[in-house]
């Protein structure tokens, strides 16, 4: 007997493991893919990959809607708050979230960039320095 109650609990708490698991998972597609490849469908969260079409971006009521295409597949997007900061049409993104009736519901953002950064006011650091070390000057 009491074999059996480990049995049955080991394979209960394999059961609640695998769960969690595979609920905390999420699948990342492309746009083309929602809805056809194998973990892009169904109501489970995704990371879907694609470009912010020109012109569809909307904000409104707090919110932001617009419109990502890969491959000539295009997908909506609702998203509750500002994607902020770098955000704008025809760059890549990556959109969290359910596709609920066709539109990705989105929790969160990510704004594709490059690393390379370039300077627009190139004497403003030689500036700073300069006047932290006038500053920084003991007098004595």
């Amino acid at each position: 007997m009491p074999i059996f109650i480990v049995v049955a609990a080991m394979s209960a708490g394999g059961v609640v493991v695998t769960k969690f698991l595979t609920s905390a998972i999420d699948y990342y597609c492309n746009v083309d893919e929602v809805g056809s490849r194998s973990g892009c469908e169904g109501e489970r969260r995704l990371r879907v990959q694609g470009i912010v079409e020109e012109g569809s971006v909307k904000q409104q009521d707090g919110g932001t809607s617009f419109v990502m295409v890969f491959n000539l597949e295009k997908i909506k997007v609702v998203y509750a708050g500002d994607p902020g900061g770098v955000f704008q049409e025809c760059i890549p993104v990556v959109a969290h979230g359910r596709v609920v009736d066709g539109t990705l519901e989105s929790d969160r953002i990510e704004v594709k960039h490059s690393n390379s950064y370039v300077e627009k006011n190139k004497t403003r650091l030689d500036t700073a320095n300069k006047e932290a070390a006038a500053c920084s000057v003991s007098e004595g």
